[in-house]
């Protein structure tokens, strides 16, 4: 890198911020594929029936696409503040911006917006991923970032979160966010498993499971919420600081956690009240029940014996040849 203007570092090129994902798309886009692939046989479903199991495909996708989108997300705690920072390294010059934190349970985004976008002859308008998941080195990311002459505003804040930093936020956020996405992976089994329960005629087990799903995804919510219980690092733009609350994903897994428990309540209940009813929803009659619950073979040898007239006795003879 060379001086650039009398300033150093210097950013060359300007980032575009990412309103996209693209693990988060890949999600989006084969939960979509398999919703209408599911609608594309609706037409062949009679009566009521159609419109019951479209309900229970639109949940059950729903669910599983909440418990698996969500690892990617990166709102599961945000911050927002608008203040007056220095933008460069080596220099006095002072922009208003917006400077965003958004944590998930693999990493922190930071943006930079300017108020306006345009200022000091320059386009600010940033957005930078630092990731902790498996097979990546944040500390590493974070040095990049300095090599590349990121605005100070990002580097104060992504400083916050390395391991070398004393507010130890790196180990609190890292170790609540990877427990917190592996139960939200084994909610997605248990997901799994229910639905495989819902196709068959064990409508109480399959609630047991999203009983048990809904459980995972709390304990999921219990152990990021965790680091709200260590004392906060505070981050300070002159007297303004920047304060973060639970985002998008953390209530969505929270409000879909609750429509689990409550599916896996009322399925219960209407077994034990309604059973007949309940049968009508997944398009099961009794008859339906009984071929698949019961499968008897009958040697039909035995049903052509009169049992009035019981064979003639007879008797083996083994001759040696």
């Amino acid at each position: 890198m060379t001086l650039f203007d009398g300033i150093y570092p210097f950013y060359p090129q300007h980032r575009k911020v990412n309103f996209f994902d693209v693990d988060l798309m890949i999600v989006i886009i084969v939960l979509l594929t398999f919703a209408c692939s599911f609608l594309l046989i609706l037409p062949g479903i009679r009566g009521k029936a159609r419109l019951f199991w479209f309900f229970r495909v639109i949940i059950s996708l729903f669910i599983g696409a909440v418990i698996v989108a969500v690892n990617f997300t990166s709102d599961w705690e945000i911050g927002y503040v608008t203040t007056n920072t220095t933008y460069k390294a080596f220099s006095n010059a002072v922009v208003n911006a917006d400077v965003g934190l958004r944590v998930g349970l693999s990493g922190v985004n930071i943006t930079l917006t300017g108020n306006p976008v345009y200022q000091i002859n320059e386009t600010i308008n940033y957005n930078e991923q630092f990731s902790w998941s498996f097979g990546t080195d944040y500390d590493e990311e974070y040095y990049d970032g300095l090599r590349k002459g990121l605005p100070n505003p990002i580097l104060y804040i992504a400083e916050k979160f390395t391991q070398t930093s004393p507010c130890g936020l790196y180990f609190q956020y890292r170790i609540s966010g990877h427990y917190a996405s592996a139960t939200m992976w084994v909610a997605f089994c248990t997901w799994l498993i229910s639905n495989v329960l819902f196709s068959m005629p064990m409508f109480v087990y399959g609630a047991y499971m999203t009983l048990v799903t809904a459980a995972f995804m709390i304990f999921s919510l219990v152990s990021f919420s965790t680091v709200k219980n260590a004392p906060m690092c505070a981050i300070q733009f002159g007297t303004t600081a920047l304060d973060t609350a639970f985002g998008g994903s953390f209530w969505l897994t929270l409000a879909t956690g609750l429509l689990c428990v409550l599916i896996g309540v009322l399925v219960i209940m209407m077994n034990i009240i309604v059973p007949e009813k309940l049968k009508a929803f997944f398009n099961l009659d009794e008859e339906e029940e009984e071929e698949i619950l019961v499968e008897e073979y009958i040697n039909p040898h035995f049903l052509k014996v009169d049992t009035l007239h019981p064979p003639a006795h007879f008797t083996l003879t083994i001759k040696n040849i």
